[in-house]
């Protein structure tokens, strides 16, 4: 009798976790009404989890698992999800929208009627602001009145993520009880703690502390106060203070402005813009103005320090109209057309460098481009973040650019083409992206500061094997920069593609370089941060333009390394890096640690904006 109830032990186990799991499902709709068909998708695929893990137990349950259960496939486009969600209820009148700010500590999209337990969360939650009502309201693309739009839905979940200060989003549509043609929107949105604080120190000579806000009062404006102060430098102590509006009166204009005195650099911004944020926005445009009374570089993505100071001003504008080519159909494309000016002109400068090279010139820019692009979205979690929905762009954006530089030294033509496309691999779950392009200026039939570039990078699936979860990161650059001047030059440490490698005497036109990382994300916390362990690889080769790369100096950098951070605050990552540098030049040591900040990667995007020139960085 013992050995039948053993063999039938699957089989009662079975109906318990039936009936479990309609206790369970009655239970959350009436502790929390808005709980939504994701919810109910995670316990299904949670249940066949438990069950498989039961059934390995023994031979018996074993086989009958196989014979019996067809386990959920994994899901890779999480959008279709969503789309097929919000397609039940297209087309039906949305009758009103109900706004539901969370706490920032204790609940979330999945369990709203969890609180913060500790008196910190507890504490941080009465600090907090709750985004203003009106200031989501201002962030939407439907409204009440009008017709359910799947994509439209779908694509303001985006949006409102996108945001510096909100957390997660998410979209409840439940249909009216007397009208089956009413439904009622249910917006949930979690903040994140909006006040943050960052700072750096070099050494015993300079050091920084930033404190912002990126949600003042609810309504959604960001303010920031950066203190640096030197030993050496005049002035001794300085400050940089920031504005900025990220949704002017619903138009999803930004606005921001700026001022700083360091001894770094002494000027102010100003800058409105409205970007093409939508597949459907027909405009977009923006001008901006900057003015330097005092810096060491005309660029700040630029790695080129000035050994003089430059005073110099910076006046821009823009316009772009987007014209759809497969309206209404769930992979159109837009074709842009764009034009951008801009005039530069130094007060202060170094002078020409032989043989009579000027990189700091006045002159006025003018470029029209066009664009042929293709983008759309589609969720993960624990690709760059951690643990929260992560929005990756796939398509594909084509760009040429033609315009006139008027510079002082004389005009030039300039042109570009790039050429980039990211997607998921067919039938291999992973990101691909691949870019290459060309540009350069043209003067008396000679080509000048040109430039060749080709990237590209992999993302592999997220790989789980027993409590570890990790992914692999790979990518490649190379840059060839063609006539370019003689105090232009390429390193590896602006752009991190060979980390902490900060030498100013490896140095040149040519390039390539290859990137090796794979991050083990920690499903355990500590005191609420995540924690992601990582290992990586670093190897470059830079030199002349005129030898083949392969034949320049080989670079290298490997090592391992530790990032924290809590995704409920606006604060940057923390990270902790060790890292050997086997073939150093003399100003890098062979081993490099360091404790530092971490700005968030992103993806490319894919979307068109003004036309601008290629950087040689």
């Amino acid at each position: 009798m013992r050995n039948i109830l053993q063999k039938y032990r699957f089989i009662f186990f079975l109906v318990i976790c039936f009936f479990q799991n309609g206790l369970l499902q009655a239970q959350s709709e009436k502790n929390d009404t808005l709980r939504d068909d994701f919810l109910l998708r995670e316990r299904y695929e949670s249940f066949y989890d438990t069950l498989k893990y039961r059934a390995e137990q023994r031979k018996l349950t074993r086989w009958l698992h196989k014979l019996l259960i067809a386990e959920p496939k994994p899901v890779t486009d999480k959008k279709a999800l969503s789309i097929n969600y919000y397609s039940e209820m297209a087309g039906k009148t949305i009758r009103r929208i109900n706004i539901q700010p969370l706490e920032v500590f204790g609940p979330s999209l999945q369990d709203t009627t969890r609180k913060a337990t500790s008196w910190l969360e507890r504490s941080a939650n009465w600090l907090h602001t709750k985004s203003n009502l009106n200031n989501i309201r201002r962030n939407l693309l439907f409204h009440e009145g009008e017709s359910v739009d799947p994509e439209l839905l779908y694509e303001n979940e985006r949006i409102l993520r996108s945001l510096p200060y909100i957390r997660d989003v998410r979209i409840i549509l439940v249909p009216d009880s007397l009208n089956g043609e009413l439904v009622t929107v249910h917006l949930l949105t979690q903040d994140r703690f909006s006040i943050g604080v960052s700072g750096n120190l070099n050494g015993v000579e300079s050091a920084a502390l930033e404190v912002y806000d990126r949600n003042i009062l609810g309504i959604g404006h960001e303010v920031s106060a950066r203190f640096v102060g030197h030993v050496n430098k005049e002035p001794y102590s300085g400050i940089e203070a920031f504005y900025k509006i990220n949704n002017l009166s619903g138009k999803f204009l930004s606005f921001m402005t700026g001022y700083t005195n360091t001894y770094q650099k002494e000027g102010f911004l100003l800058q409105i813009q409205k970007d093409l944020l939508l597949t459907t926005t027909l405009w977009g445009y923006g001008i901006s103005a900057t003015r330097f009374y005092r810096t060491n570089r005309v660029h700040d993505a630029l790695p080129l320090e000035s050994p003089d100071p430059l005073d110099f001003s910076r006046v821009g504008c823009w316009l772009g109209r987007n014209f759809q080519l497969s309206a209404g159909q769930s992979s159109n494309s837009q074709l842009t057309l764009s034009a951008m000016f801009e005039h530069r002109s130094f007060n202060k400068r170094p002078l020409p460098q032989p043989p009579g090279e000027q990189y700091y010139y006045n002159t006025n820019l003018w470029l029209g481009g066009i664009t042929w692009s293709q983008r759309n979205f589609i969720r993960d979690q624990l690709v760059y973040s951690y643990g929260i929905t992560e929005d990756i762009p796939r398509g594909f954006k084509n760009e040429l650019a033609l315009g006139i530089d008027q510079a002082e030294m004389g005009r030039r033509w300039y042109g570009h083409l790039y050429l980039s496309n990211g997607n998921l691999i067919r039938n291999k779950p992973g990101y691909l992206f691949a870019s290459a392009g060309v540009s350069g200026y043209l003067r008396n039939h000679t080509i000048e500061q040109g430039l060749v570039e080709l990237q590209s990078s992999y993302i592999s699936r997220l790989f789980v094997s027993g409590k570890a979860r990790f992914r692999q990161f790979v990518q490649v650059n190379y840059k060839w920069g063609i006539n370019r001047f003689e105090l232009e030059n390429l390193q590896f440490e602006r752009n991190n593609l060979i980390r902490g490698f900060n030498s100013d005497e490896v140095s040149g036109k040519q390039r390539l370089s290859l990137n090796v990382e794979t991050v083990y994300f920690q499903k355990r916390d500590f005191y609420k941060f995540n924690l992601a362990f990582f290992t990586f690889i670093d190897l470059g080769i830079i030199g002349s333009e005129k030898k083949l790369i392969f034949n320049e100096n080989y670079y290298g950098g490997l090592g391992v390394g530790l990032r924290v951070h809590n995704e409920s605050l606006v604060l940057q990552t923390l990270q902790l890096r060790l890292a050997f540098y086997p073939n150093h030049p003399s100003d890098v040591g062979l081993l490099g640690f360091i404790l530092s900040e971490r700005t968030r990667q992103s993806f490319y995007s894919f979307q068109p904006g003004p036309p601008r020139p290629r950087l040689f960085n």
